[in-house]
């Protein structure tokens, strides 16, 4: 990379850990009133809302196959991730799921070496697998630091990390001639009339928010979570996957469990886990 480039990515990197470290405690608040496929399903349909201007006049710009590579990519990287880091955030903290996202950049390396053809040197190797292994003992960790048994809601982190990674490889390397505000946007005009049917067809959603005290401020929290962990990051995910490389970009992770835990702090979670083992995973 330049070196305009490298500052820009760094930027970038910096910035999105600050606003992805923050969805934890945002789907948190969010699912003090409301079930996960709620949470799941309104922050896609307001993320796909707020990107819909930005989307329309780019449907231009798609050639064939386009359309497929970028619903692929839609359901990967957002659609899926949204409902199962909610459902997994109803039996583990929120600093404890900002910790255990830090397993996507072994996905990314896994997906890439397997289907993408893609060679990394040893000492990103190195500091994947000690991530990995930091993963694991959280995994396999309860509130009070010991190992007594595998937390099975890890497992839900341990798909959608996944999903990241085979997307952050998908769109690298199947849709490198698009710009990222229309991959980002036209993304999430595919797959948010998904969301919607299933948010107002499917689930209590209307029937919560008109009724049950507190909604409208968790409905706030997801709103803003849409805003900006969903619909603003994922622009800049995407343009700084476009100026690196997967495994840089995924890289994100890291720094992520920072904010997590911070936030978690002052929130009043118990941390014994997370503090026991938290920097395993760097």
């Amino acid at each position: 990379m330049s070196q305009n480039k490298n500052f820009t990515a760094v930027f970038l990197l910096i910035t999105l850990s600050l606003i992805w470290g923050t969805s934890f405690i945002l789907i948190k608040q969010g699912l003090k009133v409301f079930a996960p496929d709620v949470v799941g399903a309104l922050r896609v349909t307001a993320a796909s809302l707020f990107l819909l201007p930005l989307a329309l006049p780019r449907l231009k710009e798609l050639k064939q196959g386009d359309s497929y590579k970028l619903l692929v990519s839609g359901l990967m990287g957002i659609f899926f991730p949204a409902f199962l880091f909610a459902w997994a955030q109803t039996q583990l903290n929120s600093s404890l799921a900002g910790i255990l996202n830090t397993l996507s950049p072994l996905w990314t390396m896994i997906i890439g070496a397997l289907f993408f053809t893609q060679r990394f040197r040893g000492f990103a190797i190195l500091g994947i697998v000690i991530s990995f292994t930091g993963t694991i003992l959280l995994a396999l960790s309860r509130e009070g630091g010991t190992v007594t048994g595998f937390n099975v809601y890890a497992l839900i982190i341990v798909v959608a990390c996944a999903l990241y990674g085979a997307n952050l490889n998908w769109v690298k390397f199947k849709i490198h001639d698009l710009g990222s505000l229309a991959i980002t946007s036209i993304s999430l005009l595919f797959i948010g009339p998904l969301a919607a049917i299933y948010l107002f067809g499917f689930t209590d959603f209307v029937t919560t928010v008109t009724t049950t005290p507190g909604a409208w401020k968790a409905f706030g929290f997801i709103v803003l979570l849409a805003l900006m962990s969903t619909a603003l990051a994922n622009l800049m995910f995407v343009k700084l996957l476009k100026i690196s490389t997967p495994l840089f970009a995924s890289s994100v992770t890291y720094i992520m469990p920072i904010v997590a835990v911070m936030w978690g702090v002052i929130d009043g979670e118990k941390l014994a886990t997370a503090t026991s083992l938290v920097w395993l995973p760097f």
